[in-house]
C-alpha cells in the first residue's frame, strides 16, 4: 500500500512545516517503510510506501509523486523509478500523459515556480486522492481525507449533507467527503490547480459497444487470454494469495493464480455459523478443483464486537458496509499466514452484468418501450385507479409493476432505498433536515448515469456501478481493511485491459433475457466447477441482524451507540426506539442493515472526536 500528501500555494511558517508534515503523515495508511519527499514553506510533496522511487523532482522545478503501481506507456519514455516515469510522461505530453498510463495509481505533479498542480486518479478509482482549496487560495491534497484535514490551512467542518448521503448510500460517495471543504476525485478524473482556482475533468470514458461486434467464439477466446494476463500482471512473485468466497469472480481469480504459480497458492475464505449465510462449501469446491491451499476462518458475534472500534478508527469517514468485518478477518488471516499480496475478485459483476438489479430494471424498461398512447391512454388509467374490490393479487402486481416502471432511470433503482420508503421527516430531526437537500443523492445518481457514453440501459447501469458500487464502496472497503491487516491488495477483474474488453461485449450478451452474466458464464464454464457456475450470488454478507437478537455483548455495543446517537440531534429519538424495538423484531435482516449503518455512524463520530 502507498499514500501521498502535499500542498502548494499556501504559506506555512517555516517552524511549522515539520509539524504539518508529521500530522499529515500520521494520517496516511499505516503501511509502508519508505518516506520520501521534499518541502518548503509554500509547497510540499511526499509519499509513504513499501517501495522506493515514488517521488521525483526535476531540475526545472517540476515534482511528481504517486501512489499505486502504474504501468509504463508503450512508447519510449525515461526509465527508472515509477515517479520518474510519471514525471517524464508529463513533461512530454502534459495532461495528455494520462492517456498513456494504465494501472492503479494516484498522481500529484506540481510546478513549484508557477503555483500550479495537476492531480489524477486511475480509471476505476482504485487509488484515492482527496483535496481542499484553502482559505488563502492554496491547494492541499492527500490519499486520505484525514490527512488533508490535518493541514493547518484546512478547517475541517462536518458536512450535514454528507451525513444524509451516508444514511442514503451507506457510504459517502465522491466527490463529497465527511467535511464540507474537502473533496474526493472521482474515478478517471483529473484536477488542474492554477493560482487559487481548480478545473475538473474526466480524462477517460469507456467506449461501450451497444450493438453488434465480434463473434461469441472470438470473444470467449479473447476473454480467457485477457483474464490470464490480468491475473499474471497483478500477481507478485511469491507470497501472493487470493480472497475466495466461492463466487464466480473470486473462483476465477484463484483458479488463474493457481495456473500461473509454481506451487499451490494460498486462498482465504470466511464462514458464518448461520444458515443461509455460510458459503464456505463453495470455496472448498473451487480450492479443490484448482489445487489452491485453502485457509478458513469462521466469524463470530464476538469478532464483530472486537472489530467495530478498529474498523471505525481505520476509515477516515463513516463507512457502513458490514462486509468490512469478514474482509478484515480474511485479510488478517492472510497476513498471519505470511501472505503479503491478496488478489481480490471485485468488479466482475459490474463489468459483465451479474447483479439481479440489472435484470429487474431491464424488465421494467420494457414498459417504457410500449407506445405512449397504449401506456397513457389505457394501461395507466386502468391499473393506477383500480377500485379496492379489484385489487386482488394478480391485478395488484400489475399495478405495482406499472407504478415502478413509470419512474425514470436511475431513480427507479432506488425504489427500495430505506429513505425512499419512509419520509425523511420520520427519520431525521427537523433542524438537521433544514440544513440539507434531500434531492442531492438522486441528483448525483442522475448526473453519473446520464454521463455514461451509451444508450443501453445495461451499460449505463454498469457505468453507474463502476463509481457507486466499486470505487465508492467495495474498493474502499477492501483497500482499507487490507491496510488495517497489513497486506497489499490488487484487483485483476478491473484491470484496464479487462475493462476495455468488457466494453466490446454487447449488452445483449452480458444479460441475455434474464440470465445474469450470460456471456461470462458461458465463456468460462469449462474452467470453473459446475457448482460455482450454477450457484446463486452471495458474497461475504454478514448475518448481523440475526446475531444482534442473541448476542448480549453485541447488543450492548450497538444499543449503546444508538443511545449516544440520539443526543447528536441527527436521527429522531422515536425512530431509533422504533428501529430497535418492533422493526428489528419483525424483520431482523432488513432493519438490521439500518441499525448497522447508524451504529457505525456513531462509532465513527466517537472514535474521531467529532461532534456535529
Amino acid at each position: 500500500m502507498t499514500g501521498l500528501c502535499g500542498w502548494i500555494g499556501t504559506d506555512i511558517p517555516q517552524d511549522n512545516v515539520a509539524e504539518t508534515l508529521s500530522r499529515m503523515r500520521s494520517s496516511l495508511p499505516p503501511y509502508g517503510d519508505h518516506w520520501q519527499g521534499e518541502q518548503r514553506s509554500s509547497w510540499g510533496l511526499f509519499t509513504k510506501s513499501n517501495t522506493e522511487g515514488q517521488v521525483s523532482i526535476s531540475s526545472s522545478g517540476v515534482a511528481a509523486a504517486l501512489s499505486g503501481s502504474p504501468q509504463p506507456p508503450a512508447t519510449d519514455i525515461e526509465s527508472g523509478s515509477p515517479a520518474t516515469m510519471i514525471l517524464s510522461a508529463y513533461q512530454r505530453w502534459d495532461a495528455e500523459y494520462l492517456k498513456h498510463i494504465r494501472g492503479s495509481f494516484a498522481t500529484a505533479i506540481i510546478k513549484t515556480d508557477q503555483n500550479t498542480a495537476f492531480l489524477a486518479v486511475d480509471r476505476m478509482g482504485i487509488q484515492p486522492l482527496c483535496y481542499s482549496v484553502t482559505r488563502d487560495g492554496g491547494l492541499v491534497f492527500a490519499s486520505t481525507v484525514s490527512a488533508v484535514a490535518k493541514h493547518p490551512a484546512v478547517t475541517p467542518e462536518i458536512d450535514y449533507q454528507a451525513l444524509y448521503n451516508y444514511v442514503y448510500f451507506h457510504v459517502i460517495p465522491s466527490p463529497k467527503t465527511i467535511y464540507r471543504n474537502i473533496h474526493k476525485l472521482e474515478p478517471g478524473q483529473c484536477l488542474l490547480f492554477r493560482n487559487g482556482s481548480i478545473e475538473l475533468n474526466h480524462y477517460w470514458q469507456p467506449e461501450f459497444l451497444d450493438h453488434g461486434g465480434e463473434s461469441f467464439d472470438h470473444l470467449k477466446e479473447e476473454l480467457m487470454d485477457v483474464l490470464r494476463a490480468s491475473v499474471k500482471r497483478n500477481a507478485a512473485n511469491g507470497m501472493t494469495g487470493s480472497f475466495l468466497s466461492g463466487g464466480t469472480d473470486s473462483s476465477t481469480v484463484s483458479g488463474m493464480l493457481a495456473e500461473i504459480s509454481d506451487s499451490p497458492p494460498p486462498c482465504y475464505s470466511i464462514g458464518f455459523a448461520s444458515e443461509g449465510y455460510d458459503e464456505i462449501a463453495y470455496a472448498r469446491i473451487a480450492a479443490k478443483h484448482f489445487g489452491n491451499v485453502i485457509n478458513e476462518y469462521y466469524v463470530t458475534p464476538d469478532d464483530i464486537v472486537d472489530a467495530i472500534p478498529k474498523i471505525a478508527r481505520a476509515y477516515d469517514e463513516p463507512f457502513g458496509n458490514s462486509s468490512a468485518v469478514p474482509t478484515y478477518y480474511c485479510a488478517q488471516l492472510a497476513r498471519e499466514n505470511g501472505t503479503r499480496l491478496l488478489l481480490a475478485g471485485d468488479g466482475g459483476d459490474e463489468l459483465f452484468a451479474g447483479n439481479a438489479r440489472y435484470a429487474t430494471q431491464k424488465i421494467f424498461d420494457l414498459y417504457q418501450q410500449l407506445p405512449s398512447v397504449l401506456r397513457k391512454g389505457l394501461i395507466e388509467p386502468v391499473f393506477l385507479n383500480l377500485p379496492k374490490p379489484f385489487q386482488v393479487r394478480p391485478l395488484f402486481k400489475v399495478k405495482r409493476y406499472v407504478e415502478q416502471a413509470m419512474a425514470p432511470m436511475p431513480d427507479r433503482m432506488q425504489t427500495y432505498n430505506f429513505l425512499n420508503r419512509m419520509l425523511p421527516s420520520h427519520i431525521f430531526c427537523a433542524d438537521f433536515l433544514d440544513q440539507i437537500d434531500i434531492d442531492h443523492p438522486g441528483n448525483e445518481l442522475r448526473e453519473t448515469y446520464q454521463r455514461a457514453p451509451s444508450t443501453s440501459i445495461i451499460n449505463r447501469m454498469l457505468y453507474l456501478d463502476w463509481k457507486l458500487t466499486l470505487a465508492d464502496n467495495d474498493l474502499r472497503k477492501v483497500n482499507r481493511m487490507c491496510q488495517l491487516a497489513g497486506v497489499d491488495v490488487s484487483y485483476p477483474m478491473i484491470d484496464d485491459e479487462l475493462v476495455d474488453f468488457s466494453t466490446k461485449v454487447p449488452p445483449s450478451l452480458k444479460l441475455k433475457n434474464s440470465k445474469l452474466r450470460y456471456f461470462y458464464k458461458e465463456a468460462i464454464k469449462d474452467f470453473l466447477p459446475k457448482e460455482i457456475i450454477t450457484k446463486s450470488k452471495h458474497g461475504f454478507g454478514l448475518p448481523f441482524g440475526l446475531w444482534l437478537q442473541t448476542s448480549k455483548p453485541l447488543q450492548e455495543l450497538i444499543y449503546g451507540n444508538l443511545t449516544q446517537l440520539k443526543h447528536r440531534k441527527i436521527i429522531r429519538e422515536d425512530f431509533i426506539d422504533q428501529l430497535i424495538g418492533t422493526h428489528l423484531n419483525d424483520h431482523a435482516a432488513y432493519y438490521g442493515e439500518m441499525v448497522w449503518i447508524l451504529s457505525m455512524l456513531e462509532q465513527w463520530l466517537s472514535e474521531h472526536g467529532e461532534n456535529p
